[in-house]
């Protein structure tokens, strides 16, 4: 009786964890970084016959540092989406604070400093951004916007509208932190994986990460549970802006120099990236892995149109393709959980 008791036992042991494991397969399969993951590998598929260069180590070393670097951004940028905000400042934000890291250690002082003052000026920006969108109530898109202007036409007052490139007594290890790599892999990467093992916790077990969804699912009523709203929503847009910051200061490393221009146009990329992996835009949605698949499919696009010769005037319409397919999708997906 006892052996037939503990087989019984086991048996049921047996099938919930089976259950379990499908449970979990079918809840990937129904998210969109899932799907958009299968896209970069059919892309991936069919450019290894259509270009033989595609897989070389070369080009799939340019390929996984380039989009890095967005994807970095677009963590930021996915909690911004996920309380149902934006943040159109971020490529102006990349700027200047690349600009005040390459002044500060062009003036001697050493990486440390460059990188503090670089984070420094994201964290004011973030936060000035987040004070005038939680407690004054602006809207997200013109508090943004208006920074978008503002911090580029502050960079270019700082810069003098010149190049700096010449980092102070640290600059081979500034440029080795950019544009080189460890075990193969570029050092931006590794710099991306652990932030999206850090945002994947955040989101599926701190305390933070759910107050943060539940605002975007619904504020108000967040905000009679006792979530403290106007203090997270000022979090996310400073997450949103140092993330642009640690974005630039690699990108400055790696580019050996930085003008004002840096980041130009970068908020559309970041913004699809996100969007693509699976940030809804009316909020309440979010995934860690999302952001650097959304920004791999891009780099892969671009990546893919160079390579088999197609004009790169293309890339953006491309990008701006895939952002709209991602919210029709998205909107297909609502509709028929209702």
């Amino acid at each position: 009786m006892s052996e037939i008791s503990e087989k019984s036992h086991a048996e049921i042991d047996e099938s919930i964890t089976l259950h379990r494991e499908m449970t979990g397969f079918q809840a990937a399969i129904r998210t969109q970084p899932f799907w958009v993951f299968l896209a970069i590998l059919a892309i991936g598929v069919i450019m290894s016959f259509v270009s033989e260069p595609f897989l070389t180590d070369r080009n799939m070393f340019n390929i996984t540092r380039n989009f890095a670097f967005f994807g970095i951004m677009a963590l930021g940028m996915s909690a911004v989406i996920c309380t149902a905000g934006i943040d159109l400042s971020v490529g102006s934000l990349m700027g200047l604070t690349g600009i005040v890291a390459g002044l500060v250690m062009q003036a001697g002082y050493g990486i440390v400093w460059g990188f503090l003052a670089c984070m420094g000026t994201a964290a004011i920006v973030g936060i000035i951004n987040g004070v005038l969108i939680a407690y004054l109530r602006m809207a997200p898109f013109v508090v943004t916007l208006g920074m978008l202007a503002m911090a580029r036409s502050i960079a270019m007052v700082v810069s003098n509208n010149k190049m700096i490139y010449e980092f102070g007594p640290d600059q081979e290890l500034f440029e080795w932190l950019g544009g080189e790599s460890v075990f193969g892999i570029p050092n931006p990467v590794w710099v991306l994986i652990i932030l999206t093992a850090v945002f994947w916790w955040v989101w599926r077990y701190s305390v933070w990460g759910r107050w943060v969804i539940a605002i975007g699912g619904n504020a108000q009523a967040a905000k009679l549970s006792g979530i403290p709203v106007e203090r997270i929503t000022v979090s996310v847009y400073v997450i949103s802006a140092l993330c642009a910051g640690l974005a630039a200061f690699l990108m400055v490393g790696w580019f050996g120099s930085v003008t004002n221009a840096l980041g130009l146009t970068y908020e559309l990329n970041v913004i699809a990236a996100s969007v693509i992996g699976g940030a809804n835009l009316m909020g309440g949605v979010v995934y860690a892995v999302g952001a650097p698949i959304g920004a791999g499919l891009m780099e892969l696009i671009r990546n893919s149109l160079l390579l088999a010769g197609i004009d790169a005037l293309w890339q953006q319409f491309f990008v701006g393709l895939f952002l709209i397919l991602a919210v029709l999708l998205e909107q297909i997906r609502n509709r028929g959980r209702r």
